[in-house]
Parts: structure tokens; C-alpha cells; sequence
């Protein structure tokens, strides 16, 4: 569960930096969409490697869940049941809002992705807002974030998302051995708050300068 929630991670930052090519103009993230289409071309044809590294991400999300799944039934016969409580657990990092609810946050995710998918890759004429448009791919951005509905649909999941990253990054790392001492457990959390911060402001920046019309075409 550890590594696949780093990939993860790194794919949504990595996405992310990707978005915010749109605050600099159509032409550069057009220009970005297209790239991610013809990687490795010509070895591999058209938009392959894109479907294979989608291939790839599905499989780290369903074996992030199957481990999540594991994980929490472990943890539930572990402690005896979901009703013990103590106040040295209430005061550790594991049972933080952001991890008591981290079954909630991830499905909020998995309805969001799906969401996402269909309307900016499966079926986006559904959405209103097909690609051949005179702004291209950028234009079905500026079309979904000219509704204030999608606005508060990407809040929502990206409050989850980073909820979700926050609690996840600094169980990732304590996993995978990093946890070795108080300091230690400090620098991680502060870095899980700080990845989490950087995420949620860098998925709303583009969203909400297209609702009020300072980037884009919004209307």
C-alpha cells in the first residue's frame, strides 16, 4: 500500500504541474495535452504508452485498495474491534480526522475519477464540452470550470484527495521504515501537511482564475 500511494502521489503532482500549464496560455497546455499522446512515437504508435501508463495507474489504485482493505480488517481484529478507544491512541498520527476517515476520503476519490474520466476522457460531448473545439483540449477545461457545479465538485475532492495524501504520505514513509524517532516524526508530518497543501492549492488555482474569468474563457 506504501508504494503504490507514492506513485500515486507523484502521478497527481506530476498532473497537477501539467494543469497549470493552462495559466500560461491555450497554446502551451495544448501543446502538453498533445505530448502525453505521442510519447515514445515512433516506436510505439499513436497514444500507446499514454493507455499503458493508464494501465499501470489503474493497477496501483486497485492494489491500493485490495491493501487498504487488508490493512483495516487487520487493524480492526488487531484492536479488538472498532469500538476500543484509548487517549494514546487519540493523540497519534493514525487516528487523526484524516485517518479515521480515510475509507470515506478514498471513495470520494474513486467517484471523482471516474467523474473526471468521462468527462475529460471517456465521454466529454456528454459534458458538453468536446475537444475539436476552437480552444482544443484546453477549451473543454474552460468549459467544465465555467460551471460553478464542477466548482464544487473539485473542491470537494480535492479536500478529500489531500486529506487522504496527508494521512497516507506519512503512513507511507513509517512503513517503509522512515518513522525512526520524534524528529523524524515531525519533519514527516510537517512534509505529509506541506505535500498536502501544495496539491490542494495547485488543483484550485486554475479552476477557480477560470470561473472568474481571469484565465480563459470562461463565462
Amino acid at each position: 500500500m506504501a508504494v503504490t500511494g507514492l506513485i500515486l502521489v507523484l502521478f497527481l503532482l506530476f498532473h497537477m504541474f501539467g494543469n497549470l500549464k493552462i495559466l500560461m496560455s491555450v497554446e502551451d497546455f495544448n501543446h502538453y495535452a498533445g505530448f502525453l499522446r505521442t510519447i515514445l512515437n515512433p516506436i510505439l504508435p499513436g497514444d500507446t504508452f499514454l493507455w499503458m501508463f493508464r494501465c499501470v495507474l489503474l493497477l496501483c489504485i486497485i492494489l491500493h485498495i485490495w491493501s487498504a482493505s487488508r490493512v483495516t480488517k487487520q487493524n480492526v481484529k488487531g484492536s479488538g474491534g472498532r469500538g476500543r478507544y484509548s487517549i494514546k491512541k487519540s493523540l497519534s498520527p493514525n487516528n487523526s480526522y484524516a485517518a479515521r476517515t480515510m475509507i470515506w476520503s478514498g471513495i470520494i476519490i474513486v467517484l471523482f475519477v471516474i467523474m473526471h474520466l468521462l468527462q475529460f476522457t471517456i465521454a466529454p460531448a456528454a459534458f458538453g464540452n468536446p475537444h475539436d473545439g476552437p480552444d482544443g483540449r484546453a477549451g473543454m477545461v474552460f468549459t467544465a470550470f465555467g460551471n460553478w457545479v464542477f466548482i464544487v465538485i473539485y473542491v470537494i475532492a480535492m479536500a478529500a484527495i489531500c486529506a487522504h495524501v496527508s494521512h497516507g504520505f506519512w503512513s507511507a514513509f513509517a512503513t517503509l521504515g522512515a518513522n525512526v524517532s520524534g524528529l523524524t516524526r515531525k519533519v514527516l508530518r510537517l512534509c505529509s501537511w506541506a505535500v498536502g497543501a501544495v496539491i490542494f492549492v495547485g488543483f484550485l488555482v486554475p479552476p477557480f482564475l477560470i470561473f472568474f474569468n481571469i484565465v480563459g474563457g470562461a463565462n
